[in-house]
């Protein structure tokens, strides 16, 4: 059975929204490795319509091992707008998300990596389909912007099963659901 892992970057205070406009200055080699080594662990990626979007116009020409990786993994994206994809080994999943989820958690392997993906990200938090949270907190305060975990998001006790903190000053949280 595999798990599904959600990987964000967020701010100090929580802001996960256009993580290109303030993350960027933070990636290191040794942020970037940890990064490559979750990759390495998955067997699958979701996303949401809009991260999906932009992973399929920046992957697909990019040549190294991140990538030959990123782009060799199945890949399912949750949309009802999106019709087709030339992105390779991509399916999208159009209707009954979380019973569409729960087969896929039920199939062997490892894990299925989301990242970014806001709302497929709190839908799921609702239906109970996140296994394991890892959460990048990046040393800025941005102030305003989508955050994760928003009012309303249903009560859930974590544990926390790994803390690392980076030169930079990034610290990643893995907590297990």
């Amino acid at each position: 059975m595999k798990k599904i892992v959600v990987t964000e970057f967020l701010s100090l205070d929580g802001v996960m929204e256009a993580p290109d406009k303030w993350q960027m200055g933070y990636v290191n080699e040794e942020m970037g490795k940890d990064i490559l080594d979750e990759l390495v662990k998955s067997d699958a990626l979701l996303f949401g319509r809009t991260t999906f979007d932009g992973m399929a116009a920046a992957w697909p020409s990019r040549k190294d091992a991140a990538a030959d990786k990123f782009n060799n993994l199945p890949k399912f994206v949750v949309s009802t707008t999106l019709n087709k994809t030339d992105w390779n080994k991509s399916t999208i999943i159009k209707s009954n998300v979380t019973e569409e989820l729960k087969k896929l958690k039920h199939q062997t392997g490892t894990q299925i990596l989301v990242w970014g993906s806001l709302k497929l990200v709190q839908m799921m938090m609702e239906y109970n389909l996140i296994d394991e949270y890892r959460l990048y907190i990046h040393p800025c305060l941005l102030g305003k912007g989508k955050r994760l975990f928003e009012n309303g998001i249903p009560d859930k006790k974590l544990k926390l099963i790994h803390s690392e903190t980076f030169s930079n000053g990034v610290i990643v949280l893995t907590y297990q659901v």
